[in-house]
């Protein structure tokens, strides 16, 4: 079987966006101790972590980040329940869960998350594209 190749990667927070979203959620996780986890992985108290920003760069296909409010139809379809996960959009505009809730709960590290994205994606047969190295270009 071969593996399916993967067009982009989306993160769905559990957490929805814009300035009333941003303050719920806030108040959720001081006051009453609700977290997100992937919000937990890609930023600190305070920005997104460098360490998020090098790791989603490095990779060969865009991976965006969304809250549960900011979903397209296909997206929410697919989540919806599930959040925060990690998914895989293929062609012809498949979506794949490669990183339930449970798995996040269990990453503590940018490095972990790349461990396990990684096997999520390996688990579903699913694979990034690889970039041609300067070598293969001439």
């Amino acid at each position: 079987m071969s593996d399916t190749l993967v067009i982009r990667l989306i993160g769905v927070y559990a957490a929805d966006g814009g300035l009333r979203g941003e303050l719920s959620y806030v108040a959720g996780r001081y006051l009453k101790g609700r977290h997100c986890e992937l919000c937990d992985i890609t930023h600190s108290p305070i920005r997104r972590r460098k360490a998020w920003d090098e790791f989603t760069s490095s990779l060969s296909v865009p991976f965006d980040l969304v809250h549960r409010n900011e979903r397209d139809e296909l997206i929410l379809a697919a989540t919806t329940g599930a959040e925060p996960c990690v998914v895989a959009k293929t062609l012809p505009g498949s979506i794949h869960i490669v990183m339930p809730s449970q798995t996040l709960a269990q990453v503590s590290s940018v490095a972990e998350f790349a461990d396990a994205l990684f096997s999520g994606l390996r688990e579903r047969h699913l694979q990034l594209p690889t970039e041609p190295s300067a070598s293969d270009s001439v």
